[in-house]
């Protein structure tokens, strides 16, 4: 596996951010919330688009939810036009839908930048994600978490066997 840039962790980290301060209000409502779990973006690793571009393929645990997300690793690449994309991993074809991840794009998927830091560059605004696991209340640490996330990724990542 390539190990990642700096700055792809930067990314992950502004995705996890991004996403606590877009929906972890709502989340807390939700009868399957885990308040012992934090937004984390794991086991992440580049993979190529179906457009070509560079990609960034891993899970998103939140505190109700485990999904597959993929972000474009090029934050000045303009934006795929698909809401929703499916891609084809080791394991099978998974679909993905466009996950808005600020304010000002919730309901648009053309609307790609939101306020960016010092240097100029703009915070996530959204990712593809594949919601894999939609209850894991029953998790009791990020590490538990954290390890569900790695065979989780294994998993996607392994070949299925064939129909004998």
């Amino acid at each position: 596996m390539q190990a990642m840039s700096a700055e792809q962790y930067a990314r992950l980290g502004r995705l996890a951010e991004a996403w606590t301060r877009r929906y972890l209000k709502d989340a807390k409502g939700e009868a399957h919330f885990n308040p012992r779990l934090g937004v984390d973006a794991l086991c992440f690793q580049p993979h190529l688009l179906p457009d070509g571009r560079r990609g960034l393929l891993g899970a998103l645990v939140t505190p109700v939810s485990l999904s597959l997300a993929l972000v474009v690793d090029d934050e000045a690449a303009p934006p795929l036009a698909e809401p929703r994309l499916t891609l084809a991993l080791p394991s099978g074809r998974y679909p993905f839908a466009w996950e808005p991840l600020s304010d000002s794009s919730a309901d648009s998927h053309d609307e790609r930048r939101v306020d960016g830091d010092a240097e100029g560059k703009g915070a996530l605004e959204g990712c593809w994600r594949c919601e894999l696991l939609e209850d894991i209340s029953d998790l009791d640490s990020r590490q538990a978490a954290s390890r569900l996330a790695q065979q989780l990724m294994e998993r996607v990542m392994t070949p299925s066997a064939p129909d004998a």
